[in-house]
C-alpha cells in the first residue's frame, strides 16, 4: 500500500492539507503526471502530483494509520 500526504488543494472538500491519503495504483494515471487517492468524500480520483508528498511505509509496522470515515 502506498500513502500520501496532501500538501495543496484547489477544493478543501475534496482533499485537506497535511491529511495521508491513500495511493490507488494506476498507470495510466502516472503517465499524466497525476496519482488517483480516495478522497474526503471516499473516491477514488485523479489529483495533480504536485498536490501530494508520498509517504514511505515499510512492509510491516507496529501501528496502523486510522480509518477514514465520514
Amino acid at each position: 500500500m502506498q500513502f500520501a500526504i496532501c500538501i495543496n488543494t484547489d477544493d478543501p472538500d475534496l482533499l485537506t492539507p497535511r491529511m495521508i491519503y491513500e495511493v490507488v495504483p494506476d498507470e495510466s494515471a502516472a503517465r499524466s503526471n497525476t496519482i488517483r487517492v480516495i478522497d474526503n468524500e471516499g473516491e477514488d480520483y485523479l489529483y495533480p502530483v504536485s498536490h501530494f508528498v508520498f509517504v514511505d511505509s515499510p512492509a510491516s509496522t507496529p501501528y496502523s494509520l486510522p480509518n477514514h470515515t465520514s
